[in-house]
Order: structure tokens, then C-alpha cells, then sequence
């Protein structure tokens, strides 16, 4: 075993690996995580206007008009932002592979290639090595703001935030004391979570869980099929709704279409051949017969995302296959420890050694665009059995139960790409990390509604232009 920057340390005995964690708790203390201390020069707009020379210009003010509508929408959109004000904090040299964008948002269900319910993260768009806790600040901090965003009382809201560190915590001391393979091995089934769920939520909530699985499991390509395209006499097609669904044939001129249509082809080309051969093999049973821009998400809005509809048997059996682009990751300029042969390969990799278990359809590539510009991409099955939960519609009990099953999820996918060993030693068996990150979660919500604040100030003076309601 390796950790994310290469070293082997399968050869240290667990007291070794206990002591680097003990060794780590000297040099940062668990309590200097409360602290967060605002940069002088600090910038988060700036940072968000960093990001927009490389983003289609005519999807910007939408990815602007989105981060507007709560402090918790601009959080999910400033990402690159928190990775600047993380850099600045007490940091361990605990490193595991990160989310890097580890907010509720980005968990929820989805289906296994066995045809299970599971709950994991399911966004990697930042995926990266570095410090196990930037996650769990993250996270944290999400708790928080949504919470407030709902209404909840400042009690309320810390208990939901520890709620998740503690999960964290606990989770992660007993990956450590589990084998290997077992670690690997390890979901969160929705079914193993219903009686807990039965017992923890009220009836109303429980009920909505319920119904939400139901809804995810007609959430696939046949779903699409009737939600995104209609009839056209030579098969289903995607019909546009602008800006979010762009077919091809309305976002490009005529005399274009055709090489859009080659330069398409030759991504799929390259995308199959990042797949094992088995998956290879299925993929060519499909034929690619349309494709549109779609947005997607709220940070990634104003990257290049592609959604491609392929034919199998006959018109009935579609397979819909989001191609998304797969820029630096925010974390990137803070840490290093990443050797990817591209982008896109950094998200694949990032999400399977993470994720519990991963699309069958997951690959990359790297491509020449239209423009000419050499970029990078990954690609998945549009929606399969995919369910997000809304955390600013949480009651105070189910956004303690929920940030706590987000919890354990992370320490999985923790456990499984650093040393579960130090990591677990490091956070030892009391509560002083799982409150010290709850005083920061506090902080760092106090400067998300200021930072919201100023982005609407920006918009005000014309400065920023940001389209709402899309």
C-alpha cells in the first residue's frame, strides 16, 4: 500500500503508523483547528472571476445567478475560494485522496453495477491529495451554513455539524482496526440504513426517504428518454430547452455540424479506449445518434458538459452518457502529489479509489476541441438511480442524521486512499477535534454570508453579470 504521494508505507507496523498520528497531534494540535484567521489580501471573488476566462462566457452569469440564491448556493459554488482559506489554516501532513468539494451536496444515492441502493459521494470534479481534515472542515462548514439557511438555532445547528465530525471520527477508528480488504469492501446500503433511519427520523421524514428511493429508481436512461428528447420520425432526438439543453444542431450553425459531429466521434473513440474491454465491448453495441450542451451543477457551470444519446437494440433501449470537462482542481495550487496522465484521468482515478462503487461506463480522455484548444474530460451514465438529498429543506433531526451519514461516507473513502491507522490515532477517542472543527464550521459560515453579501454587491454595480432563475 502507498499513500497518495507515492511513499510505501505498508512496511510500518501499526504502532509506527500510531505514532506518526500521535506525532502529527504534537505539531497540530487538535484544538488549532477552531482557528480560522481571514487573510489580509483574502479574495473570494476574485478567485471566481479567476475562474472565468477558461468557462463559456454565455453560461457565466448563470453560474453567478446560481451561487446568488442562498449563502449555501454560493458555498457550493466557491470551492477554490474555501481551498485558499483552507491553505491558511493549522495543516497535518495526514494526507489521504481528497473530494476536494466534500459538501452535502455532493452525497446522495446512486446505483451499484450489482443493481444496489448505495450513499456516497458522488462528485469528484476536485478530486486531489491532500490533508484528510480540508475535507471534514468542508463538510463541517456546509452543516453549518445550510443549517442556518434553514432556520435552525445556533444549538441546533452545532449539534448537526458534530454530528458529522464525530461520525467522521468514529468511522475512521474503526476502519483502522478493520483488514484491508474489509476497508475496500465497505458500503452504506440504503437498505442497512433504514432501520436506523426508521428509529432516528420522525414519520414524515422517514416517509420522504422512502418515497425519494422510489423516485431513484426509475431515475434511469429510459427516464431521460422521456424527459430529455422527443420523436422526431427518425428516432428520439433531444429537444432544447435554452440555456440548460442545447441540442447540437441549435447551438451550432449548419455549415459547423458536421465536423461538431466528427469531432464527437473521435471523443467517443478515445473515451472507449479508456474502458476495460468488457465495458468496451458493451459500449459498441450502442450507436451515437444526437447530442446537446447541457449545464450542470453550480461551480462547474460555464465548463464544457456534453450529454451524447446512444441507441442500443432499438429505440427503447438508450443509454445516456454525460461527457464533462475536467479542468485543474482547485486544490491543485496549494498541494501537491498528483501524477495523472490528465484531468480527466485525475477525476477517474480520484473516483474510484474513493467512491464505494463506480458507474461502469466511468473513463476519460484527453481531446482537441473544435476551438482547437487541447482539453481534458470524464464521462458517466447521465443519471443511474442518482437521488441528492436538499439540505436546505432539512428539519433539525434529519439534517443530524443526514450530516452523519455524510460522515461516515468520507471516512470511507478516507480510509481507503490514506493511513486509516494515523489518521485514527491523530483524531483519538474524544471529542476535542469533532468540536474544534465545529468552531470553525461557525467562522467559516459567518464568512460565506459575507462573501454571498459581496457577490450581490458586485451584481448590484453591474460588475458581475448574473442571470437568475436558470
Amino acid at each position: 500500500m502507498a499513500d497518495t504521494r507515492g511513499r510505501k508505507i505498508r512496511h510500518r507496523s501499526v504502532d509506527e503508523r500510531r505514532e506518526a498520528g500521535r506525532a502529527q497531534r504534537r505539531e497540530v494540535p487538535l484544538a488549532a483547528h477552531a482557528s480560522f484567521d481571514v487573510a489580509a489580501d483574502r479574495d473570494p471573488i476574485g478567485l471566481l472571476e479567476s475562474q472565468t476566462p477558461d468557462r463559456l462566457p454565455d453560461l457565466v452569469p448563470i453560474r453567478y445567478g446560481r451561487m446568488l440564491a442562498s449563502p449555501f448556493a454560493f458555498f457550493r459554488g466557491a470551492a477554490l475560494p474555501m481551498a485558499a482559506d483552507l491553505a491558511g489554516t493549522p495543516t497535518t501532513d495526514l494526507r489521504t485522496h481528497l473530494c476536494g468539494d466534500a459538501h452535502l451536496s455532493n452525497f446522495g444515492f446512486f446505483a451499484s453495477p450489482e443493481r444496489r441502493l448505495l450513499f456516497d459521494l458522488n462528485d469528484f470534479d476536485e478530486t486531489h491529495p491532500g490533508p484528510f481534515e480540508w475535507d471534514v472542515k468542508r463538510l463541517a462548514a456546509s452543516v453549518e451554513v445550510a443549517a442556518r439557511g434553514n432556520g435552525m438555532k445556533r444549538g441546533k445547528r452545532r449539534d448537526a455539524v458534530v454530528a458529522a465530525v464525530t461520525s467522521y471520527r468514529t468511522t475512521m477508528r474503526q476502519r483502522a482496526k478493520e483488514r484491508h480488504l474489509a476497508v475496500w469492501y465497505e458500503k452504506i446500503d440504503y437498505n442497512d440504513l433504514l432501520p436506523a433511519a426508521r428509529e432516528r427520523l420522525g414519520p414524515e421524514a422517514f416517509g420522504r426517504l422512502r418515497a425519494g428511493a422510489a423516485r431513484a429508481l426509475t431515475r434511469d436512461s429510459l427516464h431521460d428518454l422521456r424527459k430529455l428528447t422527443a420523436d422526431t420520425g427518425a428516432g428520439p432526438r433531444f429537444v432544447s430547452r435554452p440555456p440548460l439543453l442545447v441540442s447540437l444542431g441549435d447551438l451550432l450553425p449548419e455549415v459547423e455540424t458536421d465536423d461538431a459531429w466528427e469531432w464527437l466521434r473521435r471523443l467517443q473513440r478515445r473515451y472507449r479506449a479508456s474502458l476495460p474491454s468488457d465495458r468496451r465491448l458493451l459500449l459498441e453495441q450502442f450507436e451515437l445518434v444526437d447530442a446537446a450542451r447541457k449545464v450542470v451543477g453550480v461551480g462547474s457551470v460555464g465548463t464544457r458538459a456534453w450529454v451524447m444519446l446512444l441507441l442500443g437494440r432499438d429505440d427503447q433501449d438508450p443509454l445516456f452518457l454525460q461527457v464533462k470537462e475536467a479542468q485543474e482542481s482547485v486544490l491543485a495550487r496549494f498541494v501537491g502529489g498528483v501524477s495523472s496522465r490528465h484531468q480527466g484521468d485525475r477525476v477517474v482515478t480520484g473516483q474510484r479509489l474513493m467512491q464505494s462503487a463506480s458507474d461502469i461506463f466511468l473513463g476519460s480522455l484527453r481531446a482537441e476541441t473544435p476551438d482547437g484548444t487541447t482539453r481534458d474530460f470524464y464521462v458517466r451514465q447521465l443519471r443511474d438511480w442518482k437521488l441528492s438529498a436538499s439540505p436546505e429543506l432539512m428539519e433539525p433531526r434529519t439534517m443530524g442524521v443526514y450530516a452523519g451519514v455524510c460522515g461516515r461516507a468520507l471516512a470511507n473513502a478516507h480510509a481507503r486512499g490514506g493511513d486509516r491507522v494515523a489518521i485514527a490515532s491523530y483524531l483519538g477517542s474524544g471529542q476535542e477535534f469533532d468540536q474544534a472543527v465545529a468552531d470553525f464550521a461557525a467562522a467559516y459560515a459567518d464568512v460565506t454570508e459575507q462573501d454571498h453579501a459581496a457577490l450581490r454587491a458586485e451584481v448590484d454595480v453591474g460588475r458581475i453579470v448574473a442571470e437568475m432563475g436558470v
